[in-house]
């Protein structure tokens, strides 16, 4: 049996949707706060269980018979908040003897303890003290953070503007990322392995000229020397400090294919408008 925990939200859906080409229904078992958020799955034969982060004493029940468990971190941002919701997991996996843990943490989760990867990394910590096998999966920003149907407006413009300097960004797709974990759940040799895991490096200069090859019209790359208001303004300030450029082999040797390239994802996160 594979438990997905948190599989209502994007992520857990592409993954439960990859598991299903891959074992029977009957095999997957999905913990979820709201039970009624995936009826969908539940008509396709899927076990659907009440596991609410929130709410520790249902984790126990919602991972019961799992001989794998896909611990998809927290939504909760707050950090201390996200940290408490792991180790309940954690706790909860060790309680009912959870044969193995993959969980979704974060790249550099293993070197550093702030910010985004605060609670991974004590997660990670807390996984390798509770004696349970398992596998990290450690994941960059999404693409689909940069590259969505909002650069249609830049393409209407003919110009792409942009506040990181240029810098490489080492995104991947969701759909990249489910299918890996799908495939370390269901494969063998995977255990008690970090994978650090990046996309094909891109920059908005090369974004400019795959938007222009694909709507077929100019798009000039545009320097803005300010930052972005709110998140995407902070999403700039990574890239342009470097944080963004690391780069690993690791997805495409888990896939057992290159990952998604950026001309593909534009075709596919960043629809034509229009003809």
């Amino acid at each position: 049996m594979i438990v997905v925990s948190a599989a209502s939200g994007a992520l857990g859906r592409l993954v439960v949707e990859q598991l299903l080409t891959r074992i029977p229904a009957k095999d997957i078992a999905l913990a979820v706060r709201s039970p009624e958020s995936v009826a969908g799955f539940a008509a396709r034969g899927i076990q659907i269980r009440r596991g609410d982060y929130d709410v520790p004493d249902t984790l126990p029940t919602a991972f019961e018979g799992a001989d794998r468990l896909l611990l998809i971190s927290s939504p909760e941002l707050d950090p201390v908040r996200r940290t408490g919701h792991h180790k309940a997991a954690v706790d909860a996996a060790h309680k009912v003897e959870v044969g193995a843990v993959v969980y979704t943490s974060f790249l550099e989760a293993d070197k550093k303890a702030d910010g985004v990867t605060a609670a991974h990394h004590v997660t990670e910590r807390a996984l390798r003290d509770s004696g349970l096998g398992h596998t990290l999966l450690r994941h960059p920003f999404y693409s689909e953070a940069f590259l969505n149907a909002g650069l249609n407006t830049a393409v209407a413009a003919g110009e792409l503007w942009d506040g990181t300097d240029g810098k490489g960004i080492n995104t991947a797709s969701r759909a990249d990322l489910a299918e890996a974990a799908a495939r370390v759940l269901t494969e063998d040799g995977h255990l008690d392995r970090a994978y650090d895991f990046t996309g094909a490096r891109w920059t908005y200069p090369e974004l400019a000229e795959v938007l222009t090859q694909v709507h077929g019209k100019p798009v000039r790359y545009r320097q803005r020397p300010e930052l972005t208001a709110g998140i995407q303004g902070w999403l700039e300030h990574q890239v342009r400090s470097g944080a963004l450029e690391r780069q690993t082999d690791d997805l495409g040797h888990v896939l057992g294919r290159p990952p998604t390239s950026l001309h593909q994802a534009v075709r596919e996160l960043v629809p034509a408008s229009g003809g």
